[in-house]
């Protein structure tokens, strides 16, 4: 059982729109659906971000806001 809930025990990113990650101390929302899901976020300098799947395994990724 994954009690911890994070990218290190659970490497599988969230599937279900509105979903949340953390990456690098920004938030990612899944927006849309099968598809054309995207994960939509904010830089460093406050101008929204578009990532991928890939993107966000790429550069680390958690459930919880602490981890990243």
């Amino acid at each position: 059982m994954n009690t911890d809930d994070d990218s290190m025990t659970d490497p599988a990113l969230p599937t279900m729109p509105c979903s949340v990650v953390w990456c690098g101390g920004h938030a990612y929302v899944l927006e849309g659906f099968a598809g054309r899901a995207r994960w939509m976020g904010m830089d460093e300098r406050g101008r929204p971000e578009e990532l991928t799947n890939a993107d966000l395994v790429r550069r680390g990724w958690s459930r919880h806001r602490r981890a990243c």
